[in-house]
């Protein structure tokens, strides 16, 4: 293939544009708003087929040189894992979002006022649906959506379409990158988790010192409305650390793709 161009009569461009096709399925598979009923499955079809067009000349001009691309069930498996890894990223953050959002709910004692959720169609606490959507929306104000568009770019270059990888480190830098997601929802769930520690304490010495005080009848709207009103003034520092989204994306997208280096 000619390094800048995509010649689809040239051997193995078939299956380049099939393996590229499994590296943008598996962002999409995961990518915060990409992934999901909500979006339909069309729209979804439609970003497969426009990124991965967008994306052939660079992955002709990566593969420029070596050896004709073949697609098997190994290397469609080890690009989905690819972007998955991409997609991952940035559901981390959101998943972070919603995590503080049911830790919050449970302290507040809404997590018995579940609703449907149409991301996952599971029964979720109404607060988390809410910190899941604040964040996505966050994700999106601060361009999010394009730094995963150029991390896939980038992906390309560092690791070519139908090249080999190291599979097994690329899991594991996965794996611990979905264990940051409960430290980052106890980052952001802490000055609501905090007050409300202090709220309980204070109801619990208020119950001992006034025994006709009626604590459980007392704790349920003193608990949700400090919960509601320190949620609403913590939200502009909490979403203070999205501005620098991209940066930590970029940061996190080129550690994840170093592990997959072979």
């Amino acid at each position: 293939m000619t390094p800048g161009a995509f010649d689809p009569t040239a051997p193995g461009a078939l299956a380049l544009i099939a393996l590229l096709g499994a590296r943008v399925g598996g962002l999409l598979l995961i990518a915060p708003a990409l992934s999901g009923r909500p979006v339909p499955m069309m729209v979804r079809t439609a970003l497969l087929v426009l990124l991965t067009m967008v994306l052939l000349p660079a992955s002709a001009a990566a593969a420029a040189g070596g050896a004709v691309p073949r697609v098997t069930a190994a290397t469609l498996l080890c690009e989905t894992l690819i972007g998955m890894a991409l997609g991952l990223g940035a559901a981390v953050f959101v998943g972070a979002a919603e995590a503080a959002g049911d830790l919050i709910s449970v302290q507040m004692g809404l997590s018995a006022a579940a609703v449907l959720d149409p991301v996952t169609q599971q029964s979720t606490p109404t607060l988390a649906s809410f910190t899941r959507l604040f964040a996505t929306a966050l994700l999106f104000a601060v361009g999010g959506h394009l730094a995963m568009i150029g991390a896939l770019a980038s992906s390309v270059d560092l690791l070519p379409v139908g090249g080999e990888i190291d599979a097994a480190d690329g899991l594991r830098a996965m794996v611990m990158l979905g264990g940051e997601l409960f430290v980052l929802g106890l980052r952001f769930a802490a000055p609501v988790a905090a007050a409300l520690l202090v709220s309980n304490v204070a109801l619990g010495i208020l119950a001992r010192t006034m025994p006709q005080l009626n604590a459980l009848i007392v704790a349920f709207p003193v608990q949700i409305g400090l919960g509601l009103f320190t949620l609403g003034v913590a939200l502009p520092y909490v979403a203070a650390p999205f501005a620098s989204w991209p940066l930590s994306y970029e940061a996190v997208t080129s550690r994840l793709l170093d592990a997959f280096m072979p």
